[in-house]
């Protein structure tokens, strides 16, 4: 009889036992989940780099991030101005009051998320025609956005096709969360009408919800073409019960819903296929900046010694 010691495989050490191999996961399990930048597809060795972390790596941003952050430092201390002077005349407050101001931006980068996981959520009861949860809707720091977001839900006869789906480009390598694929004879006719092409009005969009910067001036960045080429050209994506199935075909142009308290602005981009090879550019640049450029400027050199020289 042969054995499994006799055909070379290597016996456990003594005293440890072999682990048992991860059950397959299953249901909702199957769905990548992000972490570190990338999603992990379950069951396989597969990583699919984060479109969100493509974007923050390979976009170069110069010194926009800086002078948003200097500016609502700014803002925050003009409107806070008898409290920082107050507090400047006592070394503890003072101390309290140098790290509340100096996390201005942080603050407003936290707001704007709440907003956005809100919407989402007002979003995702619409598609599973389950209630709006009722702590949104009497929050009154967020009743404005979603009363605005409701009336465009409205004004534009929308439907949505899926929320917070997870899509995949394994061959690309990389994989994201759409924010939502819609329907809506409006906007087809807008963008028809807009691009000067044919929409047909039961055409399926990708769109994203911006809750930053002001109505008709910024807020909407390229970047949100970029990141909608990259989902409309995802090969798979993942259903709510974890199956796995083709990414719906989307049209090429795509609407960013522009969300503020004062209002919303419906603003079109383009996710063609010159946008997506702008997106693989980007990707090229954050597989440099996160990967080979960290290899190629070494430590100093040193002096060689005598012997070494003679060598």
């Amino acid at each position: 009889m042969t054995t499994t010691a006799q055909v070379g495989a290597s016996a456990p050490a003594a005293g440890r036992r072999r682990k048992a191999p991860a059950p397959a996961p299953t249901g909702a399990d199957r769905i990548p989940k992000p972490s570190a930048g990338w999603y992990r597809v379950k069951g396989t060795d597969l990583k699919l780099r984060r479109v969100t972390t493509i974007l923050n790596l390979g976009c170069a941003k110069g010194d926009a991030l800086t002078f948003w952050a200097g500016n609502i430092t700014a803002e925050t201390a003009m409107a806070n101005l008898p409290y920082l002077v107050r507090s400047s005349l006592f070394p503890d407050q003072r101390t309290e009051a140098y790290d509340w101001l100096r996390r201005a931006h942080t603050r407003k980068k936290d707001e704007r998320k709440d907003v956005g996981t809100a919407v989402h959520d007002v979003i995702e009861a619409k598609v599973l025609g389950t209630p709006m949860p009722e702590e949104l809707l009497t929050n009154p720091e967020l009743t404005p956005f979603l009363d605005h977001f409701l009336r465009f839900v409205e004004e534009w006869q929308v439907t949505f096709e899926a929320s917070e789906m997870v899509v995949g480009n394994e061959e690309a390598g990389y994989a994201g969360k759409l924010d939502y694929l819609l329907r809506s004879p409006l906007i087809a006719a807008a963008l028809a009408a807009y691009f000067d092409t044919e929409v047909p009005a039961d055409s399926v969009f990708m769109g994203d919800t911006k809750t930053g910067g002001e109505l008709d001036v910024k807020g909407v960045y390229p970047e949100a073409a970029l990141q909608m080429a990259a989902y409309r050209k995802a090969k798979v994506a993942w259903l709510r019960d974890g199956s796995k199935v083709p990414m719906p075909a989307t049209f090429w142009g795509g609407v960013v819903l522009h969300l503020r308290p004062e209002g919303y602005r419906l603003i079109p981009t383009v996710a063609d296929d010159d946008v997506f090879g702008a997106f693989l550019t980007i990707k090229d640049a954050a597989e440099w900046a996160s990967g080979l450029s960290k290899t190629v400027v070494r430590p100093a050199l040193t002096l060689p010694t005598l012997t070494e020289r003679a060598a």
